[in-house]
């Protein structure tokens, strides 16, 4: 079964399952793991940041970051489609007792001029802006990028404006084969970025939040108090390590295959739009009339499986166990579909 529902459906290789077995263990809640320190130090040093945590996954570590960030009366500034509000259960307002302020942006991304509009005046009456959270790349606006250019301007205005900055950057690396960035450079730009290694670098589990000592300091209190505190957790740190040095490059293939899948899809007549593939999402619309489930019972008949993004909408995403084989096998049932 070819399987893009999700680059979470990743599963480790035998070398990254080696890597784990060998890995040297503590207590993380003592920080004394010395494999959990070192990928937490080198995540860190890779975006010129003070320091790291290591968590279970990237929701508690955007919420984390939130909850660092702000506090109850407070609000975030995010795109419509931002994970942080789509898909994390309202996890601002259970969590940090804080508001959102919701911009419709383009395809998921937001400018300096949008956030400067949104950003509120301080009255009794309403809660204050505290935090602009962005996503790189955006998971609901197509696999959508941010450049270094993009960036830089939202990050100019939150210093000016002593708004904190976020970075959702679960898929940071997919971005970062495309653009060619300087990771530090992206770093300066952030007061706080999360890194998740099990979509696309194929970890099992885990996520990383980088900031300063003192944010970082902060963050580990909250992650104890939602349950995130492990023990041996370094065989779970030695597959993100794994990931870091082996899988990060070959994220280029899965952007790659996605934008080839996206022309494709574009020639079908039972397509009526597609958003702009950027790196290994693809996200495409039905013509009027057809069901989503309809199509994804008709593509899982053929063995291939993907995810419903609405009434009419589909998704795919590639990813490393999505093989050339598989690639191949695709597009030749996307080629002869009969809808």
């Amino acid at each position: 079964m070819i399987n893009l529902i999700s680059d979470t459906v990743t599963k480790p290789c035998s070398k990254m399952i080696e890597a784990m077995s060998r890995a040297k263990v503590g207590d993380d809640v003592f920080s004394a793991d010395p494999t959990v320190n070192l990928l937490q130090e080198r995540i860190a040093e890779m975006f010129g940041m003070e320091a790291g945590l290591f968590c279970p996954s990237g929701t508690m570590t955007n919420q984390i970051a939130i909850k660092v960030h702000t506090q109850a009366l407070d609000e975030m500034i995010c795109d419509h489609y931002s994970h942080v509000y789509q898909y994390e259960t309202a996890g601002y307002g259970f969590n940090s007792g804080i508001g959102v302020n919701l911009i419709a942006g383009e395809n998921g991304k937001i400018t300096r001029r949008q956030i400067e509009a949104a950003i509120k005046p301080v009255h009794d009456w309403l809660p204050i802006s505290k935090l602009v959270v962005i996503e790189n790349s955006c998971n609901k606006g197509g696999g959508s990028y941010y450049t270094l250019d993009e960036i830089q301007p939202i990050s100019a205005l939150c210093k000016e404006k002593g708004l904190g900055l976020h970075l959702d950057g679960a898929r940071l690396f997919n971005v970062l084969v495309e653009t060619q960035e300087d990771c530090k450079e992206v770093g300066k730009a952030f007061d706080s970025i999360s890194i998740c290694l099990s979509k696309g670098l194929g970890a099992p589990i885990g996520s990383v939040l980088i900031g300063n000592k003192q944010f970082i300091s902060r963050a580990r209190r909250f992650r104890k108090v939602l349950g995130g505190g492990m023990r041996q957790a370094g065989y779970l740190a030695a597959a993100g390590l794994y990931a870091l040095e082996n899988n990060v490059e070959r994220l280029k293939t899965d952007n790659d295959r996605a934008k080839e899948l996206g022309q494709l899809l574009k020639e079908q007549n039972y397509v009526e739009s597609i958003r702009p593939v950027k790196t290994n999402i693809v996200i495409f619309d039905l013509k009027e009339g057809l069901n989503a489930q309809r199509f994804l019972k008709k593509l899982e008949n053929s063995e291939i499986l993907a995810s419903p993004f609405g009434p009419e909408t589909i998704r795919f995403v590639t990813h490393k166990d999505f093989d050339l084989q598989m690639f191949e096998r695709t597009k030749k049932v996307l080629s002869e579909l009969e809808i």
